[in-house]
């Protein structure tokens, strides 16, 4: 079964039912633009670092202004259904802005997971994470995947 494709409203009520069930939340995020193993592999392990795996999505038009003109390759909602469905995801949002820095200050996840092109230290949002006393975990495989190297080489051929 595919997690639920949430808004904040709704999920901000999923997870206190979570917490009150005495479950931990993970919060992984990204543009997931083209899905390839890298994605993969970052969403399951950071489904191993808590009870419950919260994914943000990039909306379209911050992904246009991350990305470039021509992106994303396929629109939010086609996104988050392919997202939600892949094992050890618990819920899916999608947020507007650039950084999911704001969604990490309203739903405050025990664990702000991002992927090894990071350390815990140059995790953008890993001053709003300590704030609240949260903790920054980094997860996945080497980053030798990326959407953008496999959109040029599909181009190319």
């Amino acid at each position: 079964m595919n997690a639920p494709i949430l808004d904040e409203r709704a999920l901000d009520e999923a997870l206190a039912t979570e917490r009150a069930a005495g479950r931990t939340i993970a919060f992984a995020n990204g543009c997931f633009d083209v899905l390839h193993v890298g994605h993969i592999r970052y969403l399951q392990g950071a489904a191993k670092e808590a009870d419950v795996l919260v994914v943000g999505v990039n909306g379209d038009e911050s992904v246009r202004e991350l990305k470039g003109e021509g992106r994303p390759a396929m629109n939010e909602a086609e996104r988050a259904e392919i997202i939600a469905a892949i094992r050890g995801v618990s819920y899916v949002t999608i947020f507007r802005e650039r950084s999911p820095a704001r969604l990490i200050g309203d739903f405050k996840p025990d664990v702000h997971c991002k992927g090894t092109d990071y350390t815990p230290d140059s995790v953008p949002e890993a001053a709003v994470v300590r704030a609240y006393g949260g903790r920054v975990a980094i997860v996945g495989d080497p980053k030798d995947h990326s959407t953008t190297e496999l959109l040029e080489t599909m181009r190319r051929r």
